[in-house]
């Protein structure tokens, strides 16, 4: 089980292809890179393509059932104008010397509620090999190759889910005898999607040391209790760090009052008294909560953030992607922002920029594939600078004639290096 659990903590997504969810007809992320930052006007997709994540993870938690009651079912989740199955392929390694492995996943609707039309896991033994299935479903039914590393001519073991609206890797996964099934299983379930605000972390809440902050930010005083007594050269770091950000901030800690509730405090020179976190700057808080998120001791296997601008002085972000970048040593991180500041601290191939194409539908450009972009970055520029000075070529909400396609923007580059077709 070791072995599983390590490969949770070192699996990394490199690419996943969406299609028919919500706005999100068509879409390819590949190559993902450790952090990738979503950029676009608004109405775009940035916050749909974080949604796909949050889905996928409730379809693991909660079952597929309730996360798809919550949106809306078909009616509001499957890309209007169309038909046929959403559906995801996520390509991942467990460890970055392992096999890529592909998760597919097809939901459709019957007049009952929803049903996993196809689901498999496959993937090629050696280098030269054949990828082939080693887990295969439709509704509900299907075929599964047992063992560490499942081979192409191992038997392979039939098996019937209880419903058709059950998840093959959800309740397979939860057996010792399909390691792979369930170190997928178990990374899908980790991911931990952020929706921070500062009114939440100035909550009081019932005192008890929790691990992880919640998607909210509600427990920050129990998350900074759990670190104090159980990583406290963590903390440290954490508020060295924040003091780096935070002008004559000295200290932050969490009281435990007569009542059995935490009061989160903040300490500020020159003052003697701490004052409540409910009076404390929205800056501030949040940007203790992003640092509690990001050195997290046992960090999700992946984190998402959105606008991490919101409420921080522009100076910072560039600082807090740089904070971001060293936190994917140990997680993978997905952030949409709208900040030029923000970009001023990442690289063309952690930058994706989304934009809706004439029938209304989100596309994605890799910036790292835009013309010209990457030269001048290597020449000293910043990716805020170029982006507000039009040089992105999509995603402006200011343009006013159709905006052009991917291909128009990265085919000259292509063309260029030799890699036209």
């Amino acid at each position: 089980m070791k072995e599983t659990t390590d490969a949770v903590a070192q699996a990394r997504i490199e690419g996943i292809s969406i299609r028919n969810y919500r706005a999100l007809r068509e879409v390819k992320f590949t190559p993902l890179s450790p952090l990738t930052t979503l950029l676009g006007p608004n109405g775009s997709g940035k916050s749909t393509v974080f949604d796909v994540f949050a889905f996928l993870g409730e379809c693991f938690s909660v079952g597929l059932r309730k996360a798809w009651d919550r949106r809306g079912r078909f009616k509001e989740l499957r890309s209007r104008g169309s038909d046929g199955p959403i559906v995801f392929q996520v390509r991942y390694r467990e460890r970055p010397e392992s096999p890529v492995i592909t998760y597919y996943l097809a939901i459709d609707e019957r007049q009952a509620g929803p049903v996993v039309a196809e689901e498999w896991l496959q993937w090629r033994r050696g280098r030269y090999g054949k990828p082939f299935r080693f887990l295969n479903f439709r509704g509900g039914e299907g075929e599964v190759i047992s063992g560490e590393t499942p081979e192409q001519e191992a038997e392979r073991i039939h098996e019937r889910l209880e419903s058709a609206e059950m998840l093959a890797v959800n309740t397979l996964g939860q057996f010792a005898k399909h390691p792979r099934v369930s170190a997928l299983r178990r990374f899908i379930a980790g991911w931990h999607l952020s929706y921070l605000t500062a009114d939440n972390t100035r909550g009081v809440p019932e005192a008890g040391p929790q691990e992880r902050l919640s998607q909210t930010g509600d427990n920050l005083p129990n998350v900074i209790q759990y670190l104090r007594e159980q990583h406290a050269e963590r903390l440290a770091r954490i508020f060295e760090t924040l003091r780096r950000r935070v002008p004559r901030l000295e200290k932050v800690d969490a009281e435990l009052l007569a009542d059995g509730r935490l009061l989160l405090q903040i300490k500020d020179a020159p003052f003697d008294r701490p004052i409540l976190a409910r009076y404390a700057s929205d800056g501030t808080l949040k940007m203790l909560a992003y640092l509690v998120a990001l050195y997290d001791p046992t960090p999700p296997p992946l984190i998402g953030i959105e606008e991490p601008e919101n409420h921080l002085h522009p100076r910072l972000l560039p600082e807090l992607a740089e904070e971001c970048r060293t936190a994917t040593a140990r997680t993978q991180l997905m952030v949409t922002t709208h900040s030029p500041f923000f970009l001023d601290g990442l690289r063309p191939e952690e930058v994706w920029v989304l934009y809706r194409d004439a029938g209304g539908f989100t596309r994605a450009c890799r910036v790292a594939d835009v013309q010209g972009v990457p030269e001048f970055v290597e020449h000293g520029a910043k990716l805020g600078h170029l982006w507000m000075e039009g040089h992105f070529r999509v995603g402006d909400p200011l343009t006013r004639s159709g905006e052009p396609t991917a291909a128009e923007v990265i085919a000259p580059l292509r063309e260029r290096s030799g890699d036209a077709p």
